[in-house]
């Protein structure tokens, strides 16, 4: 008998200490904003979504799992969004999504840096997001920005009338699953 308690109280012990050290999954809310910007043309992508876990105090356990879909993207100009989404630019019949998965979360100063693989037109590389928190209430919001150049991913011809360095601006709010 004193086993099964022995056995009985460890078990609890080990659920109090997972429950107090799971990370926290956040659930992207519709008011998030994924905006581009280069010499020559801007815009934003619609659609956006993914699995955020984040923990300010066990970043070892964090990661950012993102998708945009190409296809939702909006210069403004309807003849514009036609030709980014053609097989000149980004394709989004063959490749329909955008993806980020980090695959570590440092603290860097007073803000973060999400560091992981970006996935764009075929083609993967590691990207270093810089991004900050606010948080409100129950929810948080990541903002940062940073910037890719489109010739590493194959997007569009080199020169031409686009710049080549595109800059990102996200801001991302989430509330707790």
């Amino acid at each position: 008998m004193k086993k099964f308690f022995f056995s009985m109280a460890t078990l609890l012990l080990l659920v109090a200490v997972f429950a107090f050290t799971a990370v926290q999954a956040w659930q992207i809310i519709d008011k998030y904003s994924i905006n581009f910007t280069s010499d020559d043309a801007s815009g934003i992508f619609k659609t956006f979504t993914g699995n955020i876990v984040f923990d300010e105090k066990n970043l070892g356990a964090s990661v950012f799992d993102v998708t945009i879909d190409a296809a939702s993207i909006n210069t403004g100009n309807g003849l514009q969004n036609k030709h980014a989404k053609s097989d000149e630019w980004f394709d989004v019949a063959k490749y329909p999504a955008i993806k980020f998965v980090s695959s570590k979360i440092i603290q860097a100063g007073a803000g973060y840096q999400a560091i992981g693989s970006l996935q764009l037109h075929g083609v993967s590389k590691e990207l270093t997001i810089p991004f900050s928190l606010q948080k409100s209430g129950t929810g948080l919001t990541f903002t940062g920005s940073f910037s890719v150049n489109r010739n590493d991913y194959h997007i569009g011809k080199p020169g031409g009338d686009v710049g080549e360095v595109i800059k990102i601006d996200l801001s991302v709010p989430v509330v707790k699953k």
